[in-house]
């Protein structure tokens, strides 16, 4: 059996994935289902987190969300039995490819796929819904008639975003990197109440937000990155810390995906005016420790649950088959905000 790994340089530049022979154990380990892999989504490799969190393997697996079908569980597993359809996200430190036929996984890692949600959509999208799911319930603490500002909402991520706050009541506005994203936005209505443009520099972000809600500014802003700096060519479509500041309200939430975010003192102050906060978004904090594994369990199976319902509807990845994995593969890493699905 085989499975995708990459192979870890000293600079992350170098890291090269290449396929592996692997074997699995003939006793399944405690509270172990053993699955056969149906669909197994690619999301980049964050080698430095890895290095921060102690785990330094020659080989590090790729494919950590994965759809299948239980083939078999060991005595002490509860949640599952044979032939159900699980999906689930594989932890930092495991040893097994989520791109092998069969695998290995702790029950507590898994929940019940629902029968109309196929495969490939579920693997595709639940890292996406996960983190939309921590950035507005845990993080946030959205609720009802609150004001969201999404930045680049036609990403994954932003559009999880967008239906997950609308299903709740909140108003949502939200920024386009294109024109052609700008007309998919747009047709969000009335899900989204304003979409504001920041690919052509005709759009004041301050201004628009403000018009939008009568000088008061927003209750959540979520991006998907910001410029630190004066902007750059590769940086003009983040943006500026200090604006994303600027259109919180008071009492506002600011929830960040950017690892190296640096507040100036003018930018603490102008937050301690407002009593606003900031969060860091972190996606695999729930993976990483076993502290609220709980409610970690029920927050991917409300995610299932919505996205079999409707009420989250994720934009359609790639769907590749398993030779082309590697390639795939290496496009992810290089572009973290392309995904792609491979279907086993």
């Amino acid at each position: 059996m085989k499975g995708l790994y990459c192979r870890a340089a000293v600079s992350d530049t170098e890291s090269k994935f290449v396929i592996q022979e692997t074997t699995l154990p003939d006793v399944i380990g405690s509270h172990q289902v053993r699955i056969r892999v149906k669909a197994c989504g690619l999301s980049p490799l964050d080698l430095k987190l890895l290095r921060d969190v102690g785990i330094q393997k020659d080989l590090i697996p790729v494919g950590r969300v994965v759809a299948g079908v239980v083939l078999q569980v060991d005595p002490s597993v509860t949640f599952f039995r044979p032939e159900d359809e699980v999906v689930g996200i594989l932890p930092l430190d495991s040893s097994c490819s989520g791109l092998c036929e069969i695998i290995d996984v702790d029950e507590y890692l898994l929940v019940q796929k629902p029968q109309k949600l196929s495969s490939t959509c579920v693997a595709g999208a639940l890292r996406d819904g996960l983190c939309a799911y921590t950035a507005l319930h845990t993080h946030a603490h959205m609720a009802a008639g609150h004001t969201l500002l999404v930045m680049d909402g036609a990403s994954p991520f932003g559009l999880m975003c967008i239906q997950l706050a609308c299903y709740h009541g909140l108003k949502v506005l939200t920024t386009s990197h294109s024109q052609q994203q700008h007309t998919f936005l747009e047709q969000l209505r009335p899900s989204v109440v304003r979409v504001i443009p920041v690919h052509d520099g005709s759009s004041d972000l301050l201004s628009a937000v403000l018009e939008e809600t009568g000088g008061l500014g927003v209750d959540i802003v979520i991006d998907s990155g910001v410029s630190l700096q004066e902007k750059e060519e590769e940086e003009k479509l983040l943006p500026h810390k200090h604006d994303i500041i600027s259109v919180l309200g008071v009492g506002g939430h600011w929830v960040t995906s950017h690892q190296d975010l640096q507040l100036d003192p003018p930018d603490c102050r102008l937050l301690h005016l407002k009593s606003a906060s900031v969060s860091f978004l972190n996606p695999e904090v729930w993976t990483a420790s076993s502290a609220q594994q709980g409610r970690y369990l029920h927050i991917l199976k409300d995610v299932v649950e919505k996205m079999s319902a409707g009420v989250l509807r994720p934009q359609l990845q790639e769907v590749i088959p398993l030779y082309e994995a590697t390639v795939a593969m290496e496009t992810v890493q290089l572009h973290p905000k392309k995904k792609a699905v491979v279907q086993l």
